[in-house]
Formats: structure tokens, sequence, C-alpha cells
């Protein structure tokens, strides 16, 4: 067994691990060890399906020190007018040249691709069967805690029986006979994007039936951009949701105000989601879902059949000769459990500001590098909870907004998010004209309904658990 010897032993070289490991490089001079099953960094950017793209504008993914984005708005496509989503390839590339370039340059990064981490600082190489073991002078960093499924390594929860012709989506692009038609099962990121992509290939609205198992709030991608030429939508939304929240008399009231203001969106206005997950979506995509008429909701599959069709929770549906069934049912996310980010020697990476994995890790890194005391560590990084269902937006909007206060009373953090590229909104905030008086009257909106909103919150949060 080789000993080997670092600061820091990184589990995990994804986006959450790279973006803590950069972080720790640039702040520090302390040595990493990364552990990581995949033959190159990127996690599960190396098995996404070929279409793929980021849901949010490149400017607020990767590593702080090297930017993703060439800053360009997309002229063409269903994203046209916003800020560029890079493409699977693209993060892939990014992550690999992040790792040869700039990691292992610094002479202080020792990198393990192809390589199981079996627990009690020992790790296996997939390839040579050679074992390691490592002293951490510091702490161990598990980034495999958010664990991501993608849908080339998930296995379906539901029978398939002889006969049905069943692909996972990364399949989809290997096509070579027209199906009947093309059954999507899956109404989450994955299944918006398959659809998205198969009319963006001709296929007609009809020949596509959705199976969509919980309808699901929806973010306007509008809201995220990070220009002052947005400001109006990404900080006009930011105070649109304190005011929903200050107003709203009831939770139903609350998600009818937040639709009103265009803060949430969803396919179909005749009917109620039950989940959220923080998808994005922009104007164009909606209206291009908003063509498909063939949605099937009746829960969940729970199986496959030529004779029998499709079984779901509330019914059955016929399979149709020569359909195509393509697999999006797997869940982008797993691990709902929190952990506290610092426990003694080891640090588990988790989402302390909404939708943002990759800020939150380096957020998390730069508050390993600035404090001492765990116990102050932790009340920085209290633990945005992922959403699943629809109220699950309130709980994660009042772990963000303490969050966000407890920040703005550290000089140093304000500092840092100000000028750390991951976080965007704090730049875009301060720096904005303090003559344009559009801009003026928001931020007055926000100031206003900011303490009022998190009274409320509370309030609405008591009503759902009583």
């Amino acid at each position: 067994m080789e000993k080997l010897e670092c600061d820091y032993l990184i589990v995990g070289s994804g986006a959450v691990g790279m973006a803590f490991a950069d972080v720790i490089i640039e702040e520090s001079d302390a040595t990493i060890v990364i552990v990581d099953r995949y033959a190159k960094p990127g996690g599960h950017w190396n098995v996404a399906y070929p279409f793929v793209t980021l849901h949010q504008p490149s400017q607020f993914y990767g590593v702080s020190s090297k930017e993703l984005s060439n800053g360009r708005i997309d002229q063409v496509g269903l994203n046209k007018g916003l800020s560029e989503l890079a493409s699977g390839a693209e993060v892939s590339a990014y992550f690999d040249d992040v790792m040869r370039h700039q990691f292992l340059p610094s002479g202080r990064v020792e990198y393990y691709p192809m390589c199981n981490y079996t627990g009690d600082k020992r790790f296996e190489s997939m390839t040579s069967g050679k074992q390691y073991e490592v002293t951490v002078h510091e702490k161990i960093v598990d980034a495999t805690y958010l664990n991501t499924t993608v849908p080339s390594t998930h296995t379906p929860n539901f029978d398939i029986g002889a006969g049905i012709d069943f692909v996972p989506l990364n399949d989809l692009t290997k096509v070579v006979t027209t199906p009947s038609c093309y059954v999507v099962i899956g109404g989450g990121k994955t299944g918006i994007d398959a659809c998205l992509w198969l009319l963006e290939q001709g296929v007609e609205p009809k020949d596509i039936q959705w199976i969509v198992s919980r309808d699901a709030w929806l973010l306007d991608r509008r809201n995220t951009q990070p220009t002052p030429e947005y400001f109006s939508k990404s900080m006009g939304a930011q105070a649109a949701q304190f005011e929903a929240l200050a107003q709203a008399e009831s939770i139903s009231d609350l998600f009818s105000k937040l639709e009103s203001s265009g803060v949430l969106l969803r396919i179909d206005p005749s009917i109620t989601p039950s989940m959220f997950h923080g998808a994005t979506i922009s104007p164009l995509e909606l209206e291009a879902l908003r063509r498909l008429k063939n949605i099937v909701r009746m829960g969940r599959v729970q199986s496959i059949d030529v004779k029998e069709g499709i079984t779901l929770d509330t019914g059955t549906v016929p399979h149709k000769e020569g359909a195509l069934y393509v697999d999006c049912s797997a869940s982008a996310i797993t691990n709902l459990d929190i952990k506290p980010v610092f426990a003694g020697d080891m640090i588990t990476p988790q989402t302390v500001r909404a939708y943002q994995p990759v800020f939150s890790a380096a957020f998390i890194a730069h508050i390993e590098v600035l404090y001492q005391a765990e116990e102050k560590k932790n009340e920085l990084c209290k633990v945005v909870p992922l959403p699943n269902h629809d109220t699950d937006w309130l709980k994660m909007m009042a772990a963000q907004m303490m969050n966000q206060f407890t920040w703005s009373q550290e000089k140093d953090l304000r500092k840092w998010l100000y000028n750390n590229r991951l976080d965007g909104f704090s730049k875009l905030l301060a720096d904005t004209d303090r003559t344009n008086e559009e801009n003026m009257a928001i931020i007055k909106r926000m100031k206003n309904n900011a303490m009022p909103a998190v009274m409320k919150l509370q309030q609405l949060i008591d009503s759902i658990e009583a």
C-alpha cells in the first residue's frame, strides 16, 4: 500500500470538488489529494447525454478562478436573447483544462482518477489494483454527498416487458429508424430536455407522448441573467418574491402572486404543480412545451407491457406499436438529508445558496480558510435544503434569506462575494447606476419588503407543519 500525505483529501472531482479545491489553492498554501472514480474530472458530466446544457447561465458555473462563459448571448435556438448555456462537452473540456493547466501545475495537487475511495482515508485504483493510504493533516472533503444521478447510469424502478423498445436518454441520438411515437417518461429537467430536443429535431408534437408524474413550478431563466441589461428582471424578480411573501394571505395565494409577478412559471395554467426542483426555462422553451398535448398525468409508471400497456399509479395507457420509450425518470439529486457542513475532520459540501451547489462549494472552502472555530463556520454555512415538493420553496427561501442576512454582517464576506464570479448578483446590485430611477425603485422594494417577507414566511411554514 502506497503512503500519501496532504492537507485536504477531496473525494470526488465533479463540479463541487473542483470548485472547493480551486478556492483552497487560491487562498491558502495547502496541499490536496483528489480521488475520483471517473477517468477525467467533471463528475456526472462524463456520462451526460449528448445534447445536455447547463440550465443556468455559464457565468454561474465552474471554478471561481476561471471563466467558463465567453460572455456571449445566444443568437439562435430556444435560449435566444439570453446568456449562453454551456454544452456538456464544453463543461467537460473546461474541468479537464482546469485540472491539467491550473491544479496540477501548482505543484500542490495530486490527482488520482479511476479510483474507488474505500473509506478510512484509503482508495484503490480500478485499473491497476494499487492501494493507497493517505495521511490527512487537515480535513477530508466528501464532494460526492450531493450525489447526482444521470439517465445513462439509472436503473428504472418499474417493470419493462418483452418487446418494449426502451432506451436511456443518452441513446436518443442513436435513433436510425423513425418510431411511431416517442414516449418520454419523466417530468423533471431531463424530461423537459428530451421533449425540447425532439421538437427542435422536427418531431411533430402529436408524435410525442409525455408521462409526467408531477407537474412542476419552473423558474423564468430571464430572471437569472447576471448582466446590467437584465437588472429589472433579475433584481425585479427578487423584489417580487419579497412582495409576494409579505402580502400573501395563504400558500395558494403566495404561489398565485409568484406566478403573476413572473417569478414562477408552469407549463399548463390549468394544472396546479406539486413539485419544485428549481429548473429554469426560457419563454421560447415554455412556448414549445405548450405545443405538446399528449401529456399523461396518472402518477408514476409501474410497468410497461406490449399487451397491458403503460400501467401507472392511477390508470393505464395503451401501448402503441413501434413506440420508443425514453427513460428520463432519474432524479437529479437523490440525497436530501442534511448534515453539518463542518464536523471534526470532515467537510461535507452542500447547498448554502439555492440552485447553486458550485458557488456553495467555493463559499464553504473560503469559510474553511478564513475562520477557525467550527461553530462559527457552521453558523455561516447553514444548509439550504434541496426542494422537492412545491411547499419546499418556502423552507428553501427561509434558509437562504437567513444566510444572506448573516453574510451581510461580515465585512470580509461582503467583499469576497462582490469579487467572486460565481456569485454574480452581489456585484450587479452593488454596481447598479444610482441615477437609474427604475433600478433604485427595485432596490427600495426589496428593502421595504425584506423584513415583512421573513415574518410572513415563518407563518406560512408554520401553517404547513401544523
